[in-house]
C-alpha cells in the first residue's frame, strides 16, 4: 500500500473510534509523531493530516525547532489540528502549542505543568502498568501506549499485542492511545479495542 492509501486507511479508522472529551476538549483521534530520521518532511505530511488531528512535534535537540515548531503551529492553525510539543514546555510555549507529550519520566513534573498551563492537553507515554498508573495520578490527560504491534522505531520493546493492550487499557480510568506498528494492515484489529485514538510516525508519511 502506498503511503497516500496507508494515510487514508488510518484517517479512515481513526475515524471510527468514539469521541472522546477530556476537560471540555475533544481528544483527536489521530495523531501523527514527528521524528527526524524517520520522517524528514513532516510539513508535508501535517498539511494531509485530517481535520481534528494532532501534530506531537518531537524537535530532539534540532537548532530550528523554534522555526520548525512556527511552521507547524501554522499549518495545524489553518487545517484544523492540534499541536503538541514533546518533553519541553519551554519550546511548547514559544510557538504557541496546544500541549505538550511527555516521556514516562517526566510524569513527576506534570502537576506543576497542569498548574502553569491549565489549557494544555498533555498526554505522556506508557508503556507498562507501572508508567501508566504513574501518568494516572500525575493527573495526564491521556496515555499513549506503546508498542502494541511489532514496530520500526530503534527503541521499541516487546510488543505489547491486543492481549496486553486490552489488559492495560481495563486497568486505567485514562483514555489509551495506541503506538507502535499501527498501519493499515494492523489498524482493524484495534476496532472494539477500548482506545481513544491511533498514533504513528512513518505510516502516516507516505
Amino acid at each position: 500500500m502506498d503511503g497516500e492509501n496507508e494515510l487514508e486507511a488510518l484517517s479512515s479508522a481513526a475515524s471510527a473510534f468514539a469521541p472522546r472529551i477530556v476537560r471540555g476538549m475533544a481528544l483527536p483521534q489521530l495523531l501523527f509523531f514527528t521524528d527526524p530520521a524517520r520522517v524528514p518532511d513532516p510539513e508535508a505530511v501535517a498539511e494531509r493530516l485530517p481535520q481534528g488531528s494532532a501534530i506531537v512535534f518531537r524537535a530532539f535537540g534540532a537548532a530550528d525547532a523554534v522555526e520548525q515548531g512556527r511552521r507547524l503551529r501554522s499549518i495545524a492553525t489553518a487545517r484544523g489540528l492540534m499541536l503538541l510539543v514533546g518533553a519541553h514546555i519551554g519550546l511548547a510555549e514559544g510557538v504557541g502549542a496546544d500541549g505538550v507529550h511527555l516521556p514516562e519520566r517526566m510524569a513527576a513534573g506534570l502537576p506543576r505543568m497542569r498548574a502553569e498551563h491549565p489549557r494544555y492537553l498533555i498526554t505522556i507515554a506508557a508503556h507498562d502498568l507501572m508508567a501508566l498508573k504513574a501518568a494516572e495520578r500525575a493527573g495526564a490527560d491521556a496515555a499513549v501506549v506503546s508498542p502494541v504491534f511489532p514496530s520500526n522505531s530503534p527503541s521499541a520493546g516487546e510488543p505489547l499485542g491486543l492481549e496486553g493492550l486490552a489488559q492495560l487499557i481495563n486497568a486505567t480510568t485514562l483514555p489509551v492511545y495506541a503506538l507502535g506498528g499501527v498501519r493499515a494492515r494492523t489498524v482493524a484489529s484495534l476496532a472494539g479495542s477500548g482506545v481513544v485514538g491511533i498514533a504513528a510516525v512513518e505510516a502516516l508519511a507516505g
